[in-house]
């Protein structure tokens, strides 16, 4: 059963910066290879929403909202995923996910990111 576990947030003021992190388990390694995997995030009272995904081929996609503060990379080699965030705002405050693109596993726990003012 793959597993998705996030990690990396945390409370920071805005301008700040967090780097998050996505291990996935369960699976053969180099699962990520054949696989769009893609961060998304859900605010208090909101639907979740797509951050950031990336293909199997390297070219990335960003919602408006993040372009040019957060960057998405992975490490197949590692079945691992990353967002690094720059910039960071109050708005972007969420519960960041993980996850395939389209969304295919169950969802992780995610990690809290809390930016103050």
């Amino acid at each position: 059963q793959v597993q998705l576990v996030e990690s990396g947030g945390g409370l920071v003021q805005a301008g700040g910066s967090l780097r998050l992190s996505c291990a996935v388990s369960g699976t053969i390694l180099s699962f990520l290879s054949g696989k769009d995997m893609a961060w998304y995030r859900q605010a208090p009272g909101k639907q979740r929403e797509l951050v950031a995904h990336m293909s199997t081929d390297g070219s990335t996609v960003y919602a408006d909202s993040v372009k040019g503060r957060f960057t998405i990379f992975r490490d197949n080699a590692k079945n691992s995923v990353y967002l690094q965030m720059i910039n960071l705002k109050p708005e972007d405050t969420a519960v960041y996910y993980c996850n395939t693109y389209p969304s295919l596993f169950s969802w992780g726990q995610g990690t809290q990111v809390t930016v103050s003012s």
